[in-house]
């Protein structure tokens, strides 16, 4: 049932005429959604999110209203459902716990035949060195679909923080990360570098877009791209332009229109950012992601995934190229089944 902490995003929602359902039969894994409750929640950058209320049964219901054929779903870390007693740095397992419970709700399949939660990636401290692992096992053990952590990186990559990183290649997880400062990418490829066995997933296109912030801030993003982009073990979640960071959001305002915006308007809007990463990465090593409940203050997640779909034809992408990128970097990154 709807939640009226949600009341007034869906109400604008409600606004659009739904699009025709592009390439309906395309197998989608979506790569990047969260799950939360904040309703309590006063703290940035949480406090700012329109969604108030994510669960199992809001997911369900984008995929199934939605009408793309979405088959499997990865959970991305927001610091959601934490322990509320026990040691600190043991409190983010709390995260997993939960999402493995929406795992086998959906596995019911009571929610629909979308494997939701097929994967899972959570937090851990990395900094704390190689005492981090009993962090880890713990995640593993709270849920076998966990796949890694999201966590951000010392600038310097000191000697403590690098032996946690070790941790992940010793347990077979990945890292993803979003920093909103995309110059830090070129660090982030040293350390992909450093440690060849382990995934690196970059989210959100490497950082804030900012179109108004002028030429030499977009070829410096470019740059940024293209550094992290040569570091063959990192692969890049095509999505999320549009989010707010804080304070900060996109100058395309898609937010504050009048009425949701349109799939074929998105893609002009977005395609020049999105074809430099898809160029730079490859189809293989891209996936395109909803950020969803975050992205859906600027859009629903039909017209979401019809963008895509346009984004990928207007890029001439063959369909072994379409596969990789709605589905299989997904799978192969996150080791889906």
């Amino acid at each position: 049932m709807p939640y009226e902490a949600n009341e007034n995003l869906l109400q604008w929602l409600a606004q659009e005429t739904p699009e025709e359902v592009l390439e309906p039969e395309l197998p989608i894994v979506d790569p990047h959604h969260h799950l939360w409750d904040l309703r309590l929640i006063k703290e940035e950058p949480h406090v700012r999110f329109q969604q108030k209320v994510y669960l199992c049964e809001e997911i369900a219901r984008e995929i199934a209203e939605g009408g793309h054929n979405v088959t499997q779903t990865v959970f991305a870390q927001c610091d959601a459902f934490y322990r509320g007693d026990g040691e600190e740095e043991m409190k983010c397992v709390g995260e997993t716990e939960f999402v493995n419970g929406v795992a086998a709700m959906s596995r019911s399949g009571l929610y629909g035949p979308a494997e939701i939660c097929a994967g899972i990636f959570g937090a851990a401290d990395l900094r704390v060195g190689k005492d981090v692992e009993r962090v880890l096992r713990a995640h593993m053990d709270a849920s076998a679909n966990f796949r890694g952590v999201r966590t951000m990186f010392p600038h310097d990559l000191n000697d403590q923080f690098m032996e946690g990183y070790a941790v992940l290649a010793k347990l077979g997880l990945s890292f993803d990360n979003y920093h909103w400062e995309h110059d830090r990418l070129s660090t982030l490829a040293k350390l992909g570098e450093a440690f060849p066995d382990v995934p690196i997933i970059v989210n959100h296109l490497g950082g804030k877009i900012d179109p108004n912030a002028g030429d030499d801030d977009i070829a410096e993003w470019r740059e940024n791209i293209d550094a992290i982009a040569r570091c063959s073990n990192a692969v890049m979640k095509v999505g999320g332009a549009q989010q707010r960071v804080g304070p900060w959001e996109p100058p395309f305002h898609n937010n504050k229109r009048e009425k949701p915006i349109g799939s074929e308007e998105l893609c002009e809007l977005l395609y020049p950012y999105y074809i430099h990463v898809i160029e730079a990465f490859g189809p293989d090593r891209c996936m395109f992601e909803s950020n969803f409940p975050v992205d859906k203050e600027c859009v629903s997640y039909r017209t979401l995934w019809n963008t895509f779909k346009r984004i990928a034809a207007k890029a001439g992408l063959s369909e072994s190229e379409k596969t990789a990128m709605f589905s299989g970097a997904a799978q192969r990154v996150y080791r889906l089944s």
